[in-house]
């Protein structure tokens, strides 16, 4: 894995995103750390958008409506909430200050699930022309990240993404579709993602997309859904 540091002053929203551009993101030590550290990874965790799995239980949990699922309607605390989730974090303040900045720039995103109005998980990432990098996600309730990025999934195959990069992978990522792909075969999916004409804001924003809505699209996309 290539590492390259770099002190928080040198790095600007616009960097980040040419960083993203050629496969590179940033990651710091800790929530203190004063450096940020540019990842390339050898293996790549991506997840194709015509694999995502939905288990028969998921499925059951999304056509019930359970969550109430919001876009961006809660940036900054969904980031905080990832940084929190665990006892460290690579979700360093500056990179949160980034982050931030970023959303304010319409390039990153939050898919937020609620219950009961207390936002009880989800996840954010930046979008990059039809790539979308997933940066972090949590749950405080079972299945609630599981249910936004199924949304995610199925706002990615509206808006004509083609790129889900996860970084890397884990057994929970794997257990959705994600596998793990070479850094060459990544920039290929990245360059192709990068050319591609996407809209992140496809759906009907006055509309709230239902549990029944969100599994036919996946389902037309030929993810592996067991209903």
């Amino acid at each position: 894995m290539s590492r390259r540091s770099l002190s928080p002053d040198g790095i600007t929203p616009e960097l980040m995103l040419r960083a993203y551009s050629i496969g590179v993101f940033p990651m710091a030590e800790s929530a203190h750390d004063p450096w940020l550290h540019w990842i390339e990874p050898r293996q790549r965790g991506i997840i194709p958008l015509d694999q995502f799995h939905i288990s028969r239980s998921l499925a059951k949990v999304i056509r019930a409506d359970q969550f109430e699922v919001r876009i961006n309607t809660d940036f900054n605390t969904m980031v905080e909430a990832c940084a929190n989730a665990r006892e460290t974090t690579w979700i360093s303040h500056r990179l949160r200050s980034l982050y931030g900045a970023l959303h304010e720039q319409g390039f990153a995103h939050s898919v937020e699930t609620y219950f009961n109005n207390d936002l009880v998980g989800g996840l954010f990432g930046i979008t990059l022309g039809g790539a979308f990098f997933g940066e972090s996600m949590f749950h405080k309730m079972t299945n609630a990240s599981k249910v936004a990025l199924a949304y995610l999934v199925t706002r990615l195959i509206k808006g004509n993404f083609q790129l889900l990069d996860t970084q890397f992978i884990t057994p929970h990522l794997a257990s959705l579709g994600a596998i793990e792909i070479d850094r060459a075969a990544y920039l290929s999916h990245l360059d192709r993602a990068l050319m591609s004409d996407a809209d992140f804001y496809a759906f009907n924003e006055n509309h709230t997309q239902q549990g029944d809505e969100i599994l036919k699209i996946l389902t037309a996309a030929k993810t592996n859904i067991f209903i």
